[in-house]
C-alpha cells in the first residue's frame, strides 16, 4: 500500500535536493513541506500503474514555479523551468521509442520503409529516393506522410505533454488495454 510516509521516507531526501537546487535559503524547506501536503492531498488521485516518481516529481517541479510565479521580485524565471531534467526526458524517449518499433510495422509498405531509411538507418531523403526509384519530392511525401501517421497513431496511444520547445515533459496511456505502449 502506498502512503504518504512511505513516500516520505523513500523521496524526501531526494525531492529536499531537487528544491535546493533551484530555491536558495530556507524557502526549500517550506516547499518541501507543501509539496508532501500536495502528494498527501492527491495520492488518492493517483492510478495504479502511473510512474510514482514521475508524478513526484512532477508536483515538485510545479511547486517551485508556483513559488517562482508568487514572488515577484524576480522577473525573469530560471531556464530549468522550461526543460524538463535530462535524465527524465532520456527517459520519456526511451519508453516511447519502444512504443514506435511495433507502429512502424504497421504502417503501409511505402511509408515503413521510408521511415525505416531516413529515422532509423539515418539515411537522407535523397538516398531514400535512390533506394525506392522515385523522385526526391515522392520521398520527401512519403516521409512526411509517415512521420504524420505515426504521429496520429502515438496520439491516439499516447497523451504527449512537451513544453513551448516542443520537448518530451511526459506522457501517460490513454488506453490501458492497448499493446502499443
Amino acid at each position: 500500500m502506498l502512503t504518504t510516509e512511505n513516500i516520505w521516507i523513500e523521496y524526501h531526501q531526494k525531492l529536499s535536493s531537487f528544491i535546493k537546487g533551484r530555491i536558495s535559503g530556507d524557502m526549500a524547506d517550506d516547499l518541501l513541506q507543501d509539496v508532501f501536503l500536495k502528494i498527501h492531498s492527491q495520492l488518492d488521485s493517483l492510478e495504479a500503474n502511473t510512474k510514482i516518481e514521475s508524478w513526484l516529481y512532477q508536483i515538485t517541479r510545479n511547486t517551485v514555479i508556483d513559488y517562482y510565479r508568487s514572488n515577484k521580485r524576480q522577473e525573469e524565471l530560471p531556464k530549468w523551468i522550461e526543460q524538463p531534467d535530462l535524465d527524465e526526458s532520456t527517459t520519456i524517449r526511451q519508453e516511447l521509442s519502444s512504443c514506435l518499433e511495433p507502429m512502424i510495422s504497421q504502417l503501409p509498405d511505402k511509408y515503413r520503409e521510408a521511415i525505416q531509411l531516413s529515422e532509423i538507418e539515418g539515411k537522407t531523403q535523397k538516398e531514400v529516393s535512390v533506394k525506392e526509384n522515385i523522385s526526391l519530392s515522392g520521398a520527401k511525401s512519403r516521409v512526411q506522410r509517415g512521420r504524420s501517421l505515426l504521429k496520429s497513431m502515438l496520439n491516439d496511444c499516447c497523451q504527449i505533454e512537451t513544453n513551448k520547445k516542443n520537448q518530451l515533459v511526459s506522457y501517460d496511456s490513454k488506453n490501458q488495454d492497448s499493446d502499443c505502449c
